[in-house]
C-alpha cells in the first residue's frame, strides 16, 4: 500500500495488443488518441494536422477512410506520421483491405457491418498479413436493428451484446489483436456499458463519450464519464470527442490523465480562481503561461496563486511557485522554498524561463540516471 492509498488506482487486468509500435492494455500506459477532421484524400492537410497533434503529445491518430481516394492517400500519411495511424472504416470492406495494405496500424470496424462471413474473413486475413490490430467500435447511435427491437432502446445490455457479437466474429477466425469501445453520448449509458463489458472480456478497452459537445461542455461530460471509469481502473486508451480541433482533444485527454495521476506530461498548473486579494491578474497570467508552456513535455508542477493565503502552502508542493504580494512585487518559490522576488513587469517571461530551466534539469538528471544504469549492467 502506498503512503497515500486514497490516490491509488488499480488497473483492470487486460491482455496487451500492439497498435503499430504502441502497446495498448496490460501494464502499458493509458494512451491518448484523436481523429483528424481534414479530408484524408488531402494528405498535405492531414499530415499538417497530425503534426499539431503530435506536438500536443498524441499517441495514436485515427483518420477516416470513406472512399478509395482516402485509402490511396493513406500510404503517404502513414509514412509521414510519427505515431500509428488507425483507419476508420464503415461498411465498405474493400476500404479495410486497402487501408491494411497501405500500412494502417489498426482498422476501426464493426465486423458485422461489412457484409458476409467471407468478407469478414478477407478483412481479418488482411489484418493478419499486415500486422494490423482491429478496434471494434460499438456506438449507441448505430446499434443493429435486431438489438433495438430486442431491448426497445439503446441500453448497456444492448451495447455489450453488440460488442460480444462482433468479438465472436473475430475470434471465430482466430484473431485476437483487438480492442473494443462501447460509446454513447449519454455518459450514464456509456459508463454502465463499459462497466459491464469490463467484467465480460479481457481485451483492452477504448474509452469515449461520443458526440460529447463543444470544448467546455464536452470536456466536462468526458471528464465525468471517462474519469469515473479510469478512476476505477477501467480503460486502456482514450479519445475525448469534442467539437473542437483534434489537438484540443489531445490536451484535454492528457489533463484528464494528469488529474488522476495516471500519466504525467508537461506542466501541471495549480492556480487559484482569483479574488479581490490577488496581487496580480491571475486569470490572464495563467492563460499566458498555459499557452507559452505547451512545448514542455517533461512532467513538472507550477503553482500560480494570487495572494499569500494559500499561496505558500501550494508552492511547497510544486516545483515552481509564485505568490502575489503587494506593490507589484511577488514571491517566487523553487522546490517549495522561498527563493526570490519578481516584479509585475516581465513576470510571465521570468516564470517561463524558470520552467524551461527546470525541465532541462530534470531531463539531464533522467538521462544521467539511464546512462548510469547502463554502465552498471
Amino acid at each position: 500500500m502506498s503512503l497515500r492509498p486514497w490516490r491509488d488506482i488499480v488497473r483492470r487486468p487486460s491482455r496487451q495488443i500492439m497498435v503499430g509500435n504502441v502497446p495498448v492494455g496490460g501494464d502499458a500506459p493509458v494512451t491518448v488518441q484523436t481523429m483528424t477532421n481534414t479530408p484524408t484524400s488531402d494528405p498535405v492537410a492531414t499530415i499538417d494536422q497530425i503534426r499539431r497533434c503530435e506536438d500536443a503529445g498524441v499517441d495514436i491518430i485515427r483518420v477516416s477512410c470513406p472512399d478509395v481516394e482516402s485509402t490511396a492517400a493513406l500510404k503517404q500519411i502513414v509514412r509521414a506520421s510519427r505515431v500509428p495511424i488507425v483507419a476508420d472504416i464503415h461498411f465498405h470492406y474493400k476500404r479495410a483491405l486497402e487501408a491494411a495494405d497501405a500500412g494502417a496500424a489498426c482498422l476501426r470496424i464493426n465486423p458485422g457491418n461489412i457484409g458476409s462471413a467471407a468478407r469478414v474473413k478477407e478483412v481479418v486475413d488482411a489484418a493478419k498479413a499486415n500486422g494490423c490490430a482491429i478496434r471494434i467500435g460499438v456506438n449507441a447511435g448505430s446499434l443493429e436493428k435486431d438489438l433495438l427491437e430486442k431491448y426497445g432502446e439503446p441500453c448497456p445490455e444492448a451495447l455489450v451484446e453488440s460488442a460480444m457479437d462482433h468479438i465472436k466474429l473475430l475470434q471465430d477466425h482466430d484473431f485476437h489483436e483487438f480492442k473494443v469501445a462501447v460509446k454513447a453520448s449519454d455518459l450514464f449509458l456509456a459508463v454502465a456499458a463499459y462497466q459491464q463489458l469490463a467484467e465480460a472480456v479481457d481485451c483492452p478497452l477504448h474509452l469515449g463519450i461520443t458526440e460529447a459537445g463543444g470544448l467546455i461542455g464536452g470536456t466536462v461530460k468526458s471528464a465525468i464519464g471517462m474519469g469515473s471509469l479510469l478512476w476505477f481502473g477501467i480503460g486502456d486508451t482514450i479519445r475525448v470527442s469534442l467539437s473542437a480541433e483534434p489537438e484540443e482533444e489531445v490536451r484535454v485527454g492528457f489533463e484528464m490523465l494528469k488529474a488522476l495521476g495516471i500519466r504525467n506530461r508537461g506542466v501541471r498548473v495549480v492556480s487559484c480562481p482569483s479574488c479581490a486579494r490577488q496581487g496580480f491578474d491571475v486569470i490572464r497570467t495563467v492563460q499566458k503561461l498555459e499557452e507559452r508552456l505547451q512545448h514542455i513535455r517533461t512532467p513538472l508542477s507550477l503553482s500560480v496563486l494570487g495572494c499569500v493565503v494559500n499561496g505558500p502552502g501550494e508552492a511547497r508542493e510544486t516545483d515552481i511557485g509564485v505568490t502575489g504580494g503587494g506593490n507589484g512585487r511577488h514571491m517566487v518559490y523553487l522546490s517549495g522554498v522561498t527563493d526570490h522576488h519578481v516584479e509585475d513587469a516581465g513576470m510571465v517571461d521570468h516564470i517561463v524561463r524558470l520552467v524551461e530551466a527546470k525541465a532541462a534539469e530534470i531531463e539531464a538528471a533522467d538521462e544521467a540516471a539511464v546512462l548510469g544504469a547502463m554502465a552498471a549492467e
